[in-house]
Parts: C-alpha cells; structure tokens; sequence
C-alpha cells in the first residue's frame, strides 16, 4: 500500500490494482497536464495537475465503495477506472480538446484502445481485469459507471472542491463526504437518500458558481482561444499528427508551439502573458442563432472577413463562441417521499440558476489591443449583432460601453 499526502482529502491510501498503475507511464503522464489549462494566467495558484485530481477521485471512489457495500472484484474495476479516468486528456486538459476531438473523433473519455495497450493494459491483465470493462467504466457505462462518469460522480465532487482550493475561490466549497454518505444504488440508478434535495443543490449551486467566476473568466477565456487557435495552425504543419498531440503533455505542446514559426507568435505572446483583448464581449441574446449554431468552419469564415473587414492579418482575429447554455447536474436523481426524482423537477433552484446561466453567457471576439476597436466594428458589421445589447470591452481596464455609444 501506497500513502501520499494530498493537499485536499490529506493522506491517500492506493493500494490493489491502483498502486500498480500509480507508476505506468500514463498514470505518471498526468504529472505534467494542468487540471485548469490557462486559468493559471488568472489564478497564478491554480496549477494543480490531472495527477493530483485523479488521486482525489480515487479516493472518493474508494470511500463510496465502502459506504454502498462494493467489494471483491467489481470494486477493484471501479478503483481502477477512477484512477484511469483522466488519461486520454490531452495537453492542457479541456482547452484544446475540441481540436483533437474534430481530427480524430475522439474525447478524453474515449480511452478503450489508450488502455488496452501499453503499461496499463499489460497492469490489468496481470491482475485479472479486462481492460475494455475498465474503458466502460471510464466512459460512464453500465450501473457502477454512474460513480466514476454520471451526474453524481466522484469526479465532479473532487474537482469543484480541488479548483476551488487552487485557485482560492470558495465558491467550489461543497461536503463531499456527506455526498458519498448520502449516494445508494434504486433499480439500478445512483440516487441520493431520502431528505437530501438540498444536499443536490450545493452541489447544483457549487458548479454554477464557479463556472463565471473560474472556468469561463474572460482572460482564462482569451487563452483558451489563442491557444486553440496556435494548435490548430500547428496540425497544419505536416510533421505533427493530431493522435500525437493527443498524447502530448502541456511541456511538450508549448515547445512545440515555440519551434514552430506559424506558431510562435502566439507561443510568445502565451509565455509573456501578452494576450489579445477583447473587441466583442456579448450577451446571448445581441447574438443571432445561426451565429450561436455555427461550426468550426463557418467560424474561420467569420474570422477571415472579420479581419478583411478590418484591414488586418486573419490570424490577429478570434471568434469565441461557447455551446448553449447547459446544467446537467439538474438531472441529479433524488429519493423524494420514496420516488425518484430529478432534482430539475423539484427543486426551484434550478430553474433561477438556469436563468443566470443564459444572463452569464457572453459571445467572444478578441484581437490584439490596439486592434480591438476596428475589429469590434467589422464584427458587428460582419455578423449582424444586435448593437443595442452587446458589449465592446473599451481598451483600457476595465472600462466597458454599450455597442450603440461605441458605433456613434
């Protein structure tokens, strides 16, 4: 048995299938792979790594394991699993998931062939586990894959509580441990007990909070996008394929986009912190729905009139625009007057929450500073934006004016 100090859940104990893959080169990959991406560029502490998280959820796992009775077998698969779950993240965890994903199909928890070969596979096929029910686990499947992958997951519970601890907001703050206390298995679905809809909505409440105020700031936000951006422009290039920068590490990506000369501007710009402004920053409903809608390419498109409208080059020009507004902790199952309920059924929480969602979802158009006023018109021109409702961030800190005072 392995114990390892953890700055969250204090000492871990790993022991079973899960010490033996602490050291695999997969397990150890996750060392050099920031939980949070370019949030570190908001939150200078929040540098915590998918190592450290995948640790936590472990742990979690192993502690529901205790509480709902799981044991022998079936509890070494879901130990493992929780281990596993992080490993077909690519470098910079999320920030750049969506590039990989359009080049190869896959998302992080699409790991039946990473797993199966390799150290891992050869782990788990020494301790009798198959690797393909582990990969189920991962993606969510089956009964006990609600623990590792559902609505209710361990993975979840630690993150919220590990962001919020990294980055030094509170927001992330929930009781875990009264989460697992609470968590039990009816026909088939991972519920919490009776009397436990407020114990949902922390959790509910917990990832609303922190998701304007950590995961989508404007400047975590920002990064993201220049760094999507580099990436993309660097899978142009001919001697890199997009499974090998899936299996890259946050180290590996930056230097490659450093050595690169189509992408090096934008390494030096992610290096210095010297990132773009913004010229667009507007509320959902300035935006059209075919805008909101669009595809990656329609995207690019956007861009390249955007910056010819402009009058600049088309790589000083990025448009962000993140999916619809979503809450898929609202579908947490709750035992009420012993029934099954969504907590979006019965909780009125939900549904202000869900309002916040839509008044917080901002539309993104960003471009060097000294570019951002021409850029903000082009792209109000070019994408037919409502002018009364949107926002243009004004170069200077921290002061805004509505479209229709910038457009006079």
């Amino acid at each position: 048995m392995a114990t390892i100090k953890d700055s969250v859940h204090d000492h871990i104990e790993v022991e079973g299938v899960a010490e033996a893959l602490l050291d695999t080169e997969e397990v150890q990959r996750l060392r050099h792979i920031k939980q949070l991406g370019t949030v570190q560029l908001v939150y200078p502490s929040a540098n915590h790594t998918r190592f450290e998280h995948s640790l936590g959820v472990y742990h979690l796992a192993s502690r529901a394991l205790t509480h709902l009775g799981i044991e022998g077998v079936q509890a070494e698969r879901i130990r493992a699993a929780a281990l596993l779950h992080d490993v077909g993240h690519g470098p910079y965890s999320h920030n750049i998931e969506s590039v990989t994903h359009r080049h190869t199909g896959k998302y992080h928890d699409d790991v039946h062939e990473l797993i199966a070969e390799g150290s891992v596979g050869q782990v788990l096929r020494d301790n009798d586990l198959d690797p393909n029910r582990i990969a189920d686990l991962v993606a969510g499947e089956g009964k006990y894959g609600q623990l590792v992958s559902g609505e209710l997951d361990v993975d979840r519970m630690d993150y919220l509580v590990r962001d919020a601890h990294h980055t030094g907001v509170p927001y992330g703050t929930i009781d875990h441990e009264r989460l697992i206390r609470e968590l039990t298995f009816v026909d088939g679905e991972l519920v919490l007990d009776e009397g436990n809809v407020q114990t949902a909505e922390s959790l509910l409440l917990a990832r609303a909070l922190m998701n304007p105020t950590v995961y989508q700031h404007h400047v975590a936000r920002i990064s993201k996008a220049m760094l999507r951006q580099a990436t993309e422009r660097l899978l142009d290039q001919p001697d890199l394929t997009a499974a090998e920068l899936r299996r890259m590490d946050d180290h590996d990506l930056l230097a490659a986009l450093r050595m690169t000369p189509e992408t090096k501007p934008f390494a030096d710009r992610l290096d210095s912190r010297d990132l773009f402004k913004r010229a667009v920053w507007a509320e959902m409903d300035a935006v059209p729905d075919d805008v909101i809608d669009a595809d990656h390419t329609t995207y690019r498109d956007f861009e390249s009139r955007i910056a010819e409208r402009a009058d600049i080059d088309p790589e000083s020009v990025i448009v962000d625009v993140p999916s619809r507004p979503s809450m898929t902790e609202s579908t947490s199952r709750v035992m009420v007057s012993g029934e099954i309920r969504r907590l979006g059924k019965q909780s009125p929480l939900v549904s202000a929450l869900r309002t916040a969602q839509k008044q917080q979802w901002r539309f993104g158009v960003y471009a060097p500073a000294d570019e951002t006023d021409a850029v903000g018109r082009a792209a109000v021109e070019e994408m037919g934006l409502d002018i009364d409702d949107a926002l243009i961030s004004d170069v200077r800190h921290g002061v805004h004016t509505t479209l229709d005072e910038f457009a006079e």
